[in-house]
């Protein structure tokens, strides 16, 4: 994991001084995100001199209204200099911003090269009796809102503006962002405060955030925004709510972002009054037409429903022996006269599958349920699928399923918020794990087709299609919780306009946009958020053995068994003789003869499959020897051994610039990075110390299970301490922890260092509960040496592998004898849990 990297892009911008260091650092909570519009260095502004100084409009929309208060804005903030606006072209030149249709009134006889087909923009310098006019223009309102954006993406990022005549056209019609926001003002799978929209059963009352999140949509040109839960509450179509949700598209509506509701498949019955919700039944259609009238009366730019039905435990066509086709139809042609389409989710399957029976795979639902009916959805009907056939897992083949519809609108569902790859508390940057599935080339014609062009519906010549992310942005100022998170948001963004971009372009357009151009900035996030999915799939469940999470609880920490035994399907088939899901057509599921033919004899043979999907198609003995030439159990344990130490890693690269990235940012990153490294040691732990007891074979360099500088806390001299036992065993070290006794408030644990004489790091490993806030001190020979506070949210009540929690505590001497003493102050439900001290050589 010794990523050393430095992009031509950048060493050359390092070569002719354009990135040169900010005079101050000032103090950010990220709330600016990529739009910062920071100040440039007099020299730089220097480029930017012709730049006209007045912006006129010539159309007249609440649209092209937000471009010119966007091109004011940054370039006060870029450039220093207030631009003015006018009604008509001045003497010296102008920015002139409006539609190709306004503009020919204006400056006749400009016409772009090319169609600017859907959202496409054109930015060209036109030279006017002697002037120089700068043109933003679009066949619609929003390309010129995106040419704008995209004009001072490029003064932002340094770039020429001189003689410009750039075209840019969006890959695919839909792109949009799902929220799961619940009407209480929770979200499920959030992880950055609660809702931007909802609190209280009811649209906030200020509605400030959203109109700033839908300009960072924008931004990056996403079109459409569905703003709750795909578990949908039916009383978020009701008369009643309608009104608040008509003021969250009014937010929207001057930055281009339609707005898009959730809604459940048994509104008929349960808020319709219907006695029925079948979506063959006439009273149904007629409630769903009825239904779609009255909300477009309120909102008449709807973009439309996003409904997810049959699928863990939301009631769908089959209580009526119906099809999705059916379902999907129905509302579909309530939404056609307005111009709206139905995203229906391809997520269904059964999660109450018999494990038992060695052929039952989840992998095999989406095209079980949806093949069948390719050709029978209407053309507003855009069928959502997840990127991979499980559930947005660190590592999964493209689902087949995009390669088998061909007369069907397909949409990628990839997730932003981060359920199964740390939550926001980890860092993982998730561009590169995307391009590995827009990339993919899925046999589906004779011609090359990549997922990025099968759901675009460049491959069959279909209506419609596109890219949706769940997002989940939060009240947190920095949107998403973690301050290097919010490049996924900017990246998905991108690669929705443009899937061909590299990922190293992405996480650097990214990086200079929301830290600046010092070059070692630069270099360093860049980086860190190339390394961070490597890393985070090393340390939790490498060769595509998918979640080794608590998948039955909060789909974070360690759990490895708990997606075996039950009916969820998330399996890895792990025994005392080998690992793996046996998905081949020969002797497993069947599941890789989903693919094409040209795929499927990629995957069907432990020789041909690529090692990082090994275990995703292959049950395979623990002694099988990989393409690297490792065996698959020495591999486990390397894999998570070097993704913790590089883990660490990404703490001392973070340090290395302190002092060039502002001191909020700055301490922020790094107690996220330093949390990650802790983390990743529990993962490791845990993984190893599972697999090891499966397996009986030990680690040939010795290190899984053996921990000669750490000292158990169930060993200590215990005063108001009781030794527990911690479920799932294999989350704490040697299956147990120490906490206080009930009724006693605060506790102790001690030993002797035996060790030499020397400067050396101690860590604490203790349990951080969301029932309490314990208090722990830490003495050396008396001496109190650090003192924390255990108020993190981490999500459990319990000790486990989702609270452990590392407290480093660097350069301490220690002398032999020294005695080492924690103190616990319980509080309310967490009475101080301990797992181990760790003496560091």
């Amino acid at each position: 994991m010794n990523l050393r990297w430095r992009s031509p892009w950048v060493a050359a911008l390092l070569g002719c001084g354009l990135l040169a260091p900010p005079a101050v650092v000032r103090a950010e909570s990220g709330a600016e995100a990529w739009l910062r519009y920071a100040p440039m260095g007099v020299s730089e502004g220097r480029r930017y001199a012709a730049l006209p100084g007045v912006v006129v409009t010539v159309s007249d929309s609440a649209i092209v209204g937000a471009a010119r208060q966007e091109i004011l804005r940054g370039a006060q903030g870029l450039l220093g200099r207030a631009l003015k606006t006018a009604g008509r072209l001045p003497h010296g030149g102008a920015i002139v911003l409006g539609t190709v249709a306004d503009l020919g009134t204006t400056l006749p006889g400009i016409h772009p090269p090319v169609d600017l087909a859907d959202d496409g923009y054109w930015l060209k310098t036109v030279a006017r009796d002697g002037d120089s006019d700068l043109v933003v223009t679009a066949a619609t309102d929003r390309g010129v809102l995106y040419g704008a954006f995209a004009l001072l993406r490029k003064i932002a990022l340094r770039e020429s503006i001189s003689d410009l005549d750039e075209h840019r056209t969006p890959y695919a019609p839909i792109r949009w962002v799902n929220e799961w926001n619940n009407l209480d003002g929770s979200i499920e799978r959030g992880y950055a405060g609660r809702s931007i929209f909802f609190e209280h059963d009811d649209v906030r009352a200020d509605l400030t955030r959203s109109g700033e999140y839908a300009r960072l949509l924008a931004s990056v040109g996403i079109n459409g925004c569905a703003v709750n839960n795909v578990n949908a509450n039916p009383r978020a179509i009701t008369a009643a709510f309608l009104p608040g949700l008509s003021r969250i598209a009014a937010a929207f509506r001057p930055w281009g972002v339609r707005l898009a509701i959730s809604i459940d498949f048994t509104s008929p019955k349960s808020i319709g009054g219907l006695g029925t919700f079948d979506p063959v039944d006439p009273r149904v259609a007629l409630w769903w037409q009825e239904k779609a009238d009255e909300i477009y009366r309120t909102i008449p730019d709807l973009a439309g429903f996003v409904l997810k039905a049959d699928s863990e435990g939301r009631a769908g066509p089959s209580a009526y022996g119906r099809t999705h086709a059916d379902a999907a139809n129905v509302i579909a042609r309530a939404l056609k006269p307005h111009g709206g389409v139905i995203f229906y989710r391809g997520f269904v399957y059964d999660h109450h599958m018999d494990w038992r029976n060695p052929k039952n795979d989840r992998a095999r639902a989406a095209y079980d349920n949806f093949r069948a009916l390719d050709g029978r959805f209407d053309d507003n009907v855009v069928l959502q699928i997840k990127h991979g056939p499980i559930d947005f897992q660190v590592r999964e083949p493209a689902s087949p399923l995009f390669g088998a519809l061909e007369k069907t609108n397909q949409a990628l569902e990839l997730q932003i918020t981060q359920e199964y790859t740390g939550q926001q508390r980890h860092l993982c940057f998730l561009v590169p794990m995307w391009k590995t599935v827009l990339d993919f080339d899925m046999h589906a014609a004779r011609e090359a087709t990549p997922v990025k062009s099968l759901v675009s519906g460049k491959s069959f010549g279909r209506p419609t299609g596109g890219f949706v992310a769940v997002s989940n942005v939060g009240l947190d100022a920095n949107w998403l919780g973690h301050s290097l998170a919010a490049a996924n948001l900017y990246g998905f963004g991108r690669l929705a306009w443009d899937p061909d971009l590299a990922a190293e372009r992405i996480a650097e357009e990214w990086t200079r946009l929301t830290f600046g151009h010092e070059p070692r900035v630069v270099e360093t996030v860049v980086d860190l958020q190339l390394r961070s999915w490597p890393l985070y799939e090393a340390y939790t469940g490498p060769l595509g053995a998918g979640t080794l999470t608590d998948i039955l609880g909060p789909h974070y920490g360690p759990g490895i068994e708990s997606s075996e035994r039950n009916g969820w399907g998330q399996w890895h088939r792990a025994d005392d003789a080998g690992v793996g899901m046996d998905r081949t057509v020969a002797t497993g599921t069947g599941f890789i003869g989903q693919y094409r033919e040209g795929v499927a004899k990629k995957y069907e043979s432990p020789e041909a499959c690529p090692d990082e999907l090994l275990l995703f198609m292959h049950h395979v003995p623990y002694a099988h020897v990989l393409h690297s030439g490792k065996t698959v159990i020495q591999h486990i344990y390397d894999s998570h051994y070097d993704g913790a130490e590089g883990a660490a890693g990404l703490v001392e690269r973070w340090r290395s610039i302190r002092g060039l990235v502002d001191e909020e940012r700055y301490a922020s990153v790094l107690g996220r990075l330093d949390y990650q490294a802790g983390h990743a040691r529990v993962w490791r732990d845990a993984v190893c110390g599972w697999f090891l007891r499966q397996s009986g074979i030990p680690d040939e360099k010795g290190r899984a299970g053996h921990f000669p500088h750490r000292i158990e806390a169930e060993s200590m001299l215990l005063d108001g301490y009781l030794v527990r036992s911690v479920e799932p065993w294999e989350t704490a070290s040697g299956a147990k922890a120490i906490e206080c006794r009930p009724g006693i408030a605060r506790c102790a644990a001690a030993f002797k260092y035996d060790g030499p004489s020397g400067v050396r790091d101690l860590s604490v490993q203790y349990f951080d509960l969301n029932v309490g806030a314990s208090r722990f001190q830490l003495f050396v020979a008396g001496r109190p040496v650090s003192s924390w506070v255990a108020d993190d949210t981490l999500p459990t009540a319990e000790a486990n592998g989702h609270s452990s929690t590392r407290r480093r505590i660097a350069a301490i001497a220690l002398a032999a004898g020294d005695e080492i003493r924690i103190e616990g102050a319980a509080d309310a439900g967490e009475k101080a849990p301990v797992d181990y001290v760790e003496i560091e050589e």
